[in-house]
């Protein structure tokens, strides 16, 4: 078992024989100063059809924002915690064609991909599509047994939302990561707020635990607290996606040419922090 202390000495990564389990142990002083949000009152703002705009920043400068957002926002709570661990396995083509779209830049694209809640055991097929017009549209099901082949409910959502079959995808990588989930008071956005990212993809592993990956969701562009905080402590917009970086990271013989940049920017994060 390796352990890697982070965010100060207070977030840990466990990686055991068989599987990569995250978990976050931010101090209790910054999430329990959050009025709470059940699941039930955040399904008011579902954010299915979305703009997405995301934020990277070194783990340090984490506890630092959590505490400047405590007015503005509300934290998803479910059975008392405050944070939940996902496990997520990205299906795409041998070639990695899903991916290869992404890194050429060409809208109208799609992610596949199960989705596990560790701590509540809920599991979800879901597929993404990203327009052309810059928005990210997100199709799901709950799935009632954690399994991971392409059939039932979610083939059938595969062959309906999208130009693929299931014979022609396999497992691509494996995520694993811990998330934080902010709701503005006026239930009009949703932040969330991913530590403890990694990757597995067979036997090969990689992690980025000095790197926070934040997202702000909204049903359109408008007034944002946390936007405006991250505009005040000058932390720039970069849209990284958590499957590219995987695949870049550990893939063979992919593209990454349009991704060194974000990969210089991702090493320079964890450099700071560590």
């Amino acid at each position: 078992m390796y352990i890697f202390f982070y965010i100060c000495n207070r977030i840990t990564i466990l990686l055991q024989t068989h599987e990569l389990y995250i978990t976050v142990i931010i101090s209790d002083h910054y999430l329990s100063s959050f009025s709470p949000i059940t699941l039930d009152e955040m399904n008011a703002v579902k954010l299915l059809d979305r703009i997405d705009k995301k934020f990277t920043f070194p783990a340090c400068r984490l506890e630092e924002i959590l505490q400047l957002l405590q007015s503005n926002y509300r934290i998803l709570e479910i059975g008392g915690l405050r944070f939940a661990r996902y496990e997520t396995r990205y299906f795409d083509t041998p070639d990695y064609e899903m991916y290869t779209k992404h890194h050429n830049r060409k809208l109208n694209r799609y992610k596949v991909r199960f989705r596990t809640y560790l701590d509540s055991g809920l599991h979800f097929f879901e597929l993404k599509f990203k327009t052309n017009k810059g928005r990210t549209i997100k199709k799901r099901r709950l799935l009632d047994s954690v399994r991971f082949d392409i059939s039932g409910e979610s083939e059938e959502l595969l062959h309906k939302r999208s130009p693929y079959r299931k014979e022609q995808l396999q497992e691509a990588i494996r995520v694993y990561y811990t998330r934080v989930t902010l709701v503005s008071n006026d239930l009009k956005e949703r932040v969330t707020i991913d530590t403890g990212l990694a990757y597995r993809l067979g036997d090969r592993q990689a992690a980025y635990p000095n790197m926070i990956i934040a997202e702000v969701k909204q049903d359109k562009s408008g007034a944002s607290n946390f936007i405006h905080l991250m505009n005040d402590l000058r932390i720039k917009d970069i849209s990284i996606s958590k499957y590219c970086l995987g695949i870049a990271s550990i893939a063979q013989n992919v593209k990454i040419n349009n991704f060194k940049i974000k990969l210089l920017h991702v090493k320079k994060l964890c450099s700071a922090s560590a």
